[in-house]
């Protein structure tokens, strides 16, 4: 099927107005907004789609409307958090000085990667809507599940982990397969959102836009990775049970010897 661009165009708009916050505070661009544009956009086009939504393209809306919220009330509640306070000051310091078409740059930015994001999901709808059932959809649905688990799982071990411990590096749970878990649940959630959106891609356009917005998303997470790296290497860097860690735990991708990230010249601001 070809791109519905009025679609595209309606996701786009409800992207702007929900990213709007991160003229606020920056970060926001980044983090509450990404969360609260994928939960807006999954209750827009379920109402829009309403008469037509069944079965796994009900499951991949709900479970895209599920990581915006789970992910915009865990990103709250860390907020609040006193242990946090230092990052988000660095993060206001940093941003404090953009001028105004620097974060309308920002703005426009985000909330096309928000929309291209969402874009499988669009396209599952429009092609159920002509009653067309999409094949890759239940496979991909079930990839999702798995990334959500993932993700949520890892960022509960670790925000409990720091509220004991918040000067040790976090080492249990899923952190003892792989050290950025969280970040690897990202990826894995949205390769199935885009895997479930396979069925629909019936144009280039539909290919070029959707890979896009997952290529950026592995970019993304991986670099996220190479910043908490330098990160932690900064903080624990002199401790020999954090050189052991780094040694025998990938970062990234579990089972596979990939262990540092350092030399990763890609950074997202």
């Amino acid at each position: 099927m070809t791109v519905p661009w009025h679609l595209v165009a309606l996701a786009f708009a409800v992207c702007l107005v929900v990213a709007a916050p991160g003229f606020r505070r920056v970060y926001y661009f980044v983090s509450l907004c990404y969360a609260g544009a994928i939960a807006a956009q999954s209750l827009v086009f379920a109402l829009l789609f309403a008469t037509t939504i069944s079965g796994w393209v009900m499951l991949q809306l709900l479970l895209l409307l599920v990581y915006g919220v789970r992910l915009g009330a865990f990103l709250a509640v860390r907020e609040r958090n006193p242990a946090y306070a230092a990052e988000l000051a660095r993060a206001e310091r940093r941003t404090a000085e953009l001028k105004l078409w620097h974060r309308i740059a920002i703005w426009l930015g985000v909330s096309l990667l928000f929309t291209l994001l969402f874009l499988p999901a669009l396209l599952t709808l429009s092609l159920q809507a002509q009653g067309v059932w999409p094949v890759s959809t239940p496979l991909g649905v079930m990839i999702m599940a798995v990334g959500l688990w993932v993700e949520s799982l890892a960022d509960w071990q670790k925000y409990r982990y720091k509220a004991e411990q918040p000067t040790h590096y976090c080492d249990t749970g899923l952190y003892r397969l792989v050290r950025c878990p969280n970040y690897l649940g990202e990826m894995v959630f949205w390769f199935g959102v885009w895997f479930s959106g396979l069925s629909a891609y019936g144009s280039g356009a539909a290919w070029a836009l959707s890979l896009l917005g997952v290529l950026y998303i592995v970019a993304l997470m991986t670099a996220a990775s190479a910043g908490l790296e330098r990160k932690q290497d900064e903080r624990y860097g002199d401790r020999p049970d954090y050189q052991e860690y780094v040694r025998t735990v990938p970062i990234l991708f579990p089972w596979v010897p990939l262990y540092t990230l350092r030399k990763l010249l890609i950074r997202f601001r």
